[in-house]
């Protein structure tokens, strides 16, 4: 085996390198620390994220699902009369939806729970 002196070389400059004790100037230090603190200070006084409230979703996909039942009642059963009254039914759970949503959402108090929290890049939570 041979003894490679480049390998010994760069063992040497290792060893110095962390033999460094060098420290910076307490006046740099202090320098970097401000303006680390008021880059700080800017990001926390933007808002942390945009929320989306989603607590309508439900309601809306409740009320489009049974008022395209509504028209296909309408446009598929022959008996008029069956067909109004299956629109009527659809269009009433369609109401009630969007009532029991009201309700449960003033009652549990729920709007703060489904909602999507968008974070922006770069600001501290």
């Amino acid at each position: 085996m041979r003894d490679n002196r480049s390998d010994m070389e760069i063992e040497k400059v290792i060893r110095t390198s962390m033999k460094m004790t060098a420290v910076p100037a307490s006046e740099l230090n202090n320098q970097l620390k401000a303006a680390l603190y008021q880059q700080e200070a800017v990001l926390r006084k933007q808002p942390a994220a945009h929320k989306l409230s989603l607590w309508y979703l439900p309601m809306v996909m409740n009320l489009i699902t049974f008022f395209l039942l509504a028209l296909f009642a309408l446009i598929m059963i022959e008996n008029i009369y069956l067909s109004y009254f299956a629109a009527g039914i659809c269009c009433y759970v369609g109401v009630a939806g969007i009532l029991l949503t009201i309700v449960g959402v003033k009652r549990a108090n729920i709007k703060e729970d489904i909602a999507i929290r968008i974070e922006k890049r770069g600001v501290l939570a």
